[in-house]
């Protein structure tokens, strides 16, 4: 990835409307700020990119993009200073999926966009996107290849009762309740038309990843085809054969 996309990136999260200025009425921007950060050594939400929190990143897109914020964390004293509504975990323990459930327990919308806290360059053009085109599409996400990006997408709550049900079961994979709900999978050429270098998808789990992303003349950027597809086989999970429909 270039620095001058990343640069275009940024100008897009400052001004994120790009011709599309209302904002989203009927969907809620979700934002997860649950994970450990084991990788990272400390709260990887609090961490700078460009003097900016990763998390003040997030919230400041998705703020950009949809009527009501919320975050679901179960740290919130470590974020009152952001006056943003947070809650905690339904059941903990649960992984991400227990994020999207809480989520779509707690807002008023029947339907959430949800994305990580570490996720710098997300493109406000490609959630818009995605927004529109969900009908009535029960989740939208981004499959690239074989992978699902499920921590990038929108889900209803119409979802709750197979999350359940999955919970239940005692299998956290997100995926895994998308057999029972309809998808709209969107792929790579889809995608790219908003988000060429797919840098949506890069997230930050180490401290030497932060210092090559910061650091784009040393030779050691951070690549689509370096850090982001190990980011796609750790988080991503495998798409789901015959589970949906696209």
């Amino acid at each position: 990835m270039s620095r001058g996309f990343r640069e275009t990136v940024d100008a897009e999260s400052e001004h994120p409307a790009s011709g599309a200025t209302d904002k989203v009425e009927d969907v809620t921007g979700v934002v997860l700020a649950g994970g450990r950060s084991s990788r990272y050594g400390k709260n990887k939400a609090l961490v700078t990119v460009k003097g900016v929190p990763l998390i003040e990143r997030a919230l400041q897109t998705m703020g950009a993009i949809f009527h009501h914020v919320v975050m679901i964390t179960n740290t919130p004293d470590e974020y009152a200073y952001l006056d943003v509504p947070m809650f905690k975990d339904v059941i903990k323990g649960l992984g991400p999926l227990g994020g999207i459930y809480t989520g779509l327990k707690v807002i008023p919308d029947p339907a959430g966009f949800f994305v990580a806290c570490d996720m710098p360059f997300l493109n406000p053009g490609l959630i818009r996107h995605m927004v529109t085109i969900r009908d009535d599409f029960d989740v939208v996400v981004p499959k690239i290849s074989w992978k699902v990006e499920a921590l990038h997408g929108l889900y209803a709550k119409s979802c709750i009762d197979s999350i359940e049900r999955l919970i239940r079961s005692g299998t956290y994979q997100i995926f895994r309740f998308f057999s029972s709900v309809s998808v709209r999978f969107i792929n790579d050429d889809e995608i790219r038309r908003w988000d060429p270098d797919l840098s949506s998808f890069l997230n930050i789990n180490t401290p030497d990843e932060l210092r090559r992303l910061e650091q784009p003349d040393s030779g050691r950027e951070i690549a689509f085809g370096d850090r982001a597809l190990r980011h796609i086989s750790s988080r991503s999970e495998p798409s789901p054969v015959g589970a949906a429909r696209s």
